[in-house]
């Protein structure tokens, strides 16, 4: 099973588990794969194998020609979580975003250079560049080897970016094109629960928390119905995923950040636009402080 699919079960059995404890489902819960299907936007196949994978773990059994039901009650599933297989590739990305952020590899540094550094195969780095490619943290040169993209590279340019955003995101929920997608925030609030509930928030990777915090600020901005809102959320995460990654390694201040955006979710859902636009501000007044630690 190729990694983005494997870890995209976990995740998905993570976040059935999160609905279960949410709607507090007693054992015999016949849990419907189309209907998580509807409510974590996925399609049916990759909730059927979320489910068997509940079912190997004793969480979930399944009844021939009927599906699957809950074994256990949710008041006993409070301390499990699936946990989420690591993999050399994500070990590989982790390293190299550290040390460089630690200034310990150059901005430009070479494929066998990585090789010999970190002692991995080539199959392995084609991979890890490739993601890090796609997640515009490199790009590679004319000619030959890698470099980092510009990113907010000073603490000067750290704050510019900050006012910038306090003064655009807060001030989205109070245009009169904002319109939310109820279906879409349900889904990023049982994300949120996932990783508030979860036991050992230092064993999720950054890469996963920065990709949920990047899509909660997205989705706030699409909702705004102006695309130069989304686009200028869309630039702004691409600038700060090099500089604000070492803040994800602080458990205490994801925690945080989960329950932060969770008010916000609250306060979109109940349509109290202007205490979304206050607690956003809050928000990032208060993200501004930590990402301003963590680049020191």
């Amino acid at each position: 099973m190729a990694r983005s699919t494997q870890q995209s079960r976990f995740r998905l059995a993570n976040q059935i588990l999160v609905v279960i404890r949410d709607a507090k489902f007693e054992p015999g819960h016949h849990l419907r794969e189309q209907h998580l299907a509807d409510l974590l936007g996925v399609s049916r196949t990759p909730i059927r194998s979320a489910l068997d994978l509940l079912a190997e773990r004793g969480i979930a059994e399944t009844r021939k020609n009927h599906g699957f039901f809950l074994r256990k009650p949710f008041d006993s599933l409070h301390r499990i979580e699936i946990e989420i297989p690591s993999t050399i590739d994500e070990e590989l990305y982790a390293k190299l975003v550290r040390d460089r952020l630690e200034h310990r590899i150059p901005n430009s540094i070479t494929q066998s250079e990585i090789a010999r550094r970190y002692n991995v195969d080539r199959v392995v780095l084609a991979r890890t560049l490739s993601r890090l490619a796609e997640d515009g943290l490199i790009a590679r040169k004319q000619g030959h080897g890698w470099t980092f993209l510009p990113t907010l590279d000073s603490l000067v340019s750290l704050r510019a970016s900050y006012e910038f955003r306090l003064t655009l995101e807060p001030s989205g929920f109070l245009l009169p094109t904002f319109k939310p997608d109820l279906a879409a925030i349900e889904r990023m609030r049982l994300e949120h629960l996932y990783l508030v509930s979860h036991p050992d928030i230092a064993s999720v990777s950054s890469t996963q928390l920065f990709e949920t915090d990047a899509t909660f600020h997205e989705m706030c901005a699409e909702f705004c119905g102006n695309a130069f809102f989304a686009q200028a959320v869309q630039y702004q995460n691409r600038l700060r995923r090099l500089l604000e990654f070492g803040s994800y390694f602080d458990s205490r201040r994801v925690r945080e950040w989960c329950r932060e955006h969770l008010a916000i979710i609250e306060a979109v859902a109940a349509n109290n636009l202007t205490e979304a636009s206050t607690r956003m501000r809050a928000h990032l007044e208060q993200a501004f402080v930590s990402a301003q630690a963590a680049a020191q």
